[in-house]
Parts: structure tokens; C-alpha cells; sequence
């Protein structure tokens, strides 16, 4: 679609939303036809809310989770169970399993998963901070939560031989979730149960 229309702006304004993950040009027609329709006060509300998410976001300083604040609410939450953490590749899988209630304990963002062919390795990934999280506090528990993919089986991998100590059970989620799943795909039913029925890692190293 490379139509080009009477206005510049909106031409830009097109551009820019079809620059979003799944919005084509028409789809992104369809979104600028719609602000423009609206009232002018609530079309910068909608830009103020997207400034101030680039501008002033933060990850929090313990979990790497997004927060409005240093430290996010999970973290902060001592309702939560602090003996457990569930380790995801990133924040979309916080929210799918925030979304099954449940896992009741933290968690710790990785930002990605070993990936060679990717040229992602240990060092591009939050995985000190959680050797360091492990070492020192109470945590008896690491749930990995990651994808079902040769690049999650080897991630899973590498940190069970990093966090592998008396005393730390290091489970991982049943194969209710399908091998090539992510997380944020599976739905919250298979998830939720995924989750309940945890096993040890080391099982998994039998099969």
C-alpha cells in the first residue's frame, strides 16, 4: 500500500503506527482516521501516556520486571512468597503467568535466552544478578519458566548448573506447555496447571 494522500501528516502519522509489531499500512489508515476523529483533548492524553512510557519507565532495580518505580510492585508486595522465583525470558511471560493466579512467589526477568546462532550469550542476560539474588536471601525455589525450545532447554540448562546447591530446589514447569511454546501464547488453563505440577529440573535431564 503505497497510496499517498493530500496531507503529509497524515502520511507521517501512517508511517509511524505501521511501524508497530502486526499494524500494516492499512491498519495503521484505519487507527489515524480514528484520532482524528476524536476530541483533541483525549489525542493528547493518548500522547502524553506514550511520552511519558518511553521517558519515564524504569525495570526494577531486584527482578528487572517494568515498574512505575526503582523497586516494582511484586517485589514490594510481602504478601508474595519471597523463598520462590520464577525465572522468564521477558516481561510478556510475567504477565501470562500473573494472568493463570497461579504462582504467588517473584520473579526474575532475563531479558532474553542463550541464543548462539543469535549471538546472545550469558553475559547479554539479568542472569548475575540472579546468582546473586540466590546467594544472598532466603530463596529455596527457582521455578524456570522458559520457552520449550532448544534455546530455552539450553538457558534452563546453564542456570541449573550456575544455581545448583543444597537446599535450592530448582523446578521447572510439566509439559503441559507444548515443546515450541512461549508462554505468552499458551493459554492460561495449560499455563496455570503447567505451574501447580512443577518438577525437579534434574528429571528432565533423564528423559
Amino acid at each position: 500500500m503505497n497510496i499517498q494522500f493530500s496531507s503529509q501528516l497524515l502520511n507521517d502519522a501512517i508511517e509511524a503506527f505501521s511501524q508497530l509489531p502486526g499494524v500494516g499500512k492499512k491498519t495503521a489508515l484505519r487507527l489515524v482516521l480514528f484520532l482524528l476523529k476524536q476530541d483533541s483533548h483525549k489525542v493528547e492524553q493518548f500522547a502524553h501516556a506514550i511520552t511519558r512510557l518511553r521517558n519515564e519507565v524504569h525495570y526494577c532495580s531486584i527482578c528487572h520486571n517494568i515498574s512505575d518505580e526503582d523497586k516494582c510492585t511484586i517485589c514490594s508486595n510481602q504478601k508474595r512468597k519471597q523463598n520462590s522465583i520464577c525465572v522468564v525470558e521477558n516481561i510478556r511471560d510475567v504477565i501470562a503467568i500473573e494472568n493463570t493466579q497461579q504462582y504467588f512467589g517473584l520473579y526474575h526477568v532475563l531479558g532474553g535466552i542463550i541464543s548462539p546462532l543469535d549471538g546472545i550469550g550469558p553475559a547479554d542476560l539479568n542472569i548475575g544478578s540472579l546468582v546473586t539474588r540466590c546467594e544472598n536471601s532466603e530463596i529455596t525455589e527457582i521455578l524456570m519458566a522458559l520457552p520449550t525450545t532448544m534455546e530455552g532447554d539450553t538457558t534452563n540448562f546453564y542456570l541449573y548448573k550456575k544455581l545448583n546447591r543444597n537446599g535450592l530446589n530448582i523446578t521447572t514447569l510439566s509439559r503441559g506447555v507444548s515443546i515450541g511454546d512461549d508462554l505468552e501464547y499458551t493459554d492460561e488453563i495449560t499455563l496455570g496447571r503447567s505451574i501447580v505440577t512443577r518438577r525437579p529440573f534434574i528429571e528432565t535431564l533423564k528423559q
